[in-house]
């Protein structure tokens, strides 16, 4: 079996992917100005109209999409379709608590499909595999943007969703698994439950893991592969685009391949929005070539990282993307979950207690700890000595309703965590996630 899932795209000749976006821009340009309002306005501020985008050069002159976009525009706004041509939604977590809802007909879930089916023969997946699925389902894309890649591909899926690493192990060694699919620090975790319950990596079928939704390192990349005795992959997406596919490795294991028939990426200067040459470091902008539902224009993704044009030995020829060095916001990915110190502020503030708070992050065999030390009161401190655990435990469940992750709570006495003479130190983070 050939080792593209589409080779007439994935290795087309760079002009030929030219001529793909010059033509879906001008389409998409259209579609956005008739059927979305709110990017309409914005282009009418800056003086655009459709008239104005002729070739994807022109792309440049549109506006940007920004989180607080996505979040003013919650839940309709963005909306690119009548809501009876929908057939689903995934969302994330916002700025807020207010999540980013994205919308999808079928014609954005069988393109986002073909995306994640490449990547998946990318990893040298074929009929032949059996895929194991263990990022989460429901609202998150991970586990459905895999799962219907798998399908696409032909593979015998495995719904497995996350936890349950017990049972997650039954099925790979029962049914021969070979492909694994789930977030690094749980690829991870699944290799030291294994080698606990006295199974060598030889002992399972796995030959490939496809891995993202969080940071990791080449160093943790390596210690997976040893541990499971597999060759890992990284797979990058968002949901405002789709979810995992928009970029994905190849064997060469140097930057992700961007599916630029569906997104076209630009890297612009964070503080000035300038588009930058080639090989610079900045902010990554994706616009959504042929999305229906949700078809986001310039979308501004907050990930810093660096694109490359070199040739691949893969044969693939879609620009590459580095892995994201680092984010020009405050967001935080601890176990593949989107994060805040703004929600977590706001939780605080709502429960009565001060906003003097610190986040502290670190990672034990592979999994991301997650603290927050809070500052009570004086009035607090004195009268519920007796009530702090009870009050923790609390405050603890009103930030996993917040956030959809669990914290560890530690209430404190008054003026316990360190002044800051500046911009306060909020967040504390003592994981290792680029090399």
């Amino acid at each position: 079996m050939s080792r593209y899932y589409q080779p007439e795209i994935e290795t087309a000749p760079r002009e030929k992917i030219i001529e793909i976006q010059n033509e879906k821009i001008v389409r998409q340009v259209r579609h956005v100005w008739d059927n979305v309002p709110y990017y309409r306005r914005l282009m009418e501020e800056k003086g655009v109209t459709p008239d104005d985008i002729k070739t994807i050069d022109d792309i440049k002159k549109l506006p940007f999409l920004s989180k607080a976009d996505l979040r003013d525009a919650y839940p309709y706004g963005l909306l690119g379709t009548d809501l009876k041509n929908c057939v689903r939604i995934h969302s994330t977590s916002g700025t807020t608590g207010k999540r980013v809802v994205a919308f999808y007909t079928q014609h954005d879930i069988d393109l986002w499909e073909d995306c994640t089916a490449r990547a998946i023969v990318a990893a040298g997946g074929t009929e032949d595999d059996v895929v194991q699925v263990c990022y989460g389902y429901g609202l998150f894309t991970g586990g459905s943007g895999l799962h219907g890649g798998s399908h696409k591909v032909g593979c015998l899926t495995l719904p497995m969703s996350s936890g349950n690493t017990e049972r997650q192990i039954q099925f790979m060694m029962d049914l021969g698994s070979t492909i694994l699919c789930c977030t690094p620090s749980y690829a991870a975790y699944i290799g030291e439950s294994l080698a606990e319950m006295g199974y060598r990596p030889e002992d399972n079928k796995l030959k490939a893991g496809i891995f993202g939704a969080e940071p990791w390192t080449e160093e943790m990349r390596r210690d997976i592969e040893k541990k499971l005795g597999i060759k890992a992959y990284d797979i990058y997406g968002l949901t405002e685009t789709s979810g995992p596919g928009v970029s994905y490795e190849c064997e060469e294991q140097a930057g992700m391949h961007i599916n630029e028939d569906h997104f076209y990426a630009e890297i612009i200067d964070p503080d000035t929005g300038e588009v930058l040459p080639e090989g610079e470091k900045g902010e990554l902008v994706f616009t959504s070539l042929d999305k229906e539902a949700f078809p986001l224009l310039r979308d501004r993704t907050r990930d810093i990282c660096v694109l490359s044009r070199r040739p691949c030995s893969c044969g693939r020829t879609h620009v590459r993307m580095s892995k994201p060095m680092g984010r020009s916001d405050d967001m935080l990915i601890i176990r593949g979950v989107n994060v805040f110190p703004s929600q977590i502020e706001t939780v605080l503030l709502n429960e009565g207690y001060t906003p003097n708070y610190q986040i502290v992050l670190d990672r034990e065999r592979n999994n991301d700890t997650f603290d927050v030390y809070v500052e009570v009161s004086a009035d607090q401190f004195s009268d519920l000595m007796s009530q702090i655990q009870k009050m923790e435990k609390s405050l603890e469940s009103a930030l996993r309703t917040m956030l959809g992750i669990g914290p560890k709570v530690h209430l404190v006495a008054p003026k316990t965590i360190t002044r800051s003479e500046g911009k306060a130190v909020r967040v504390i983070d003592k994981r290792k996630l680029h090399d």
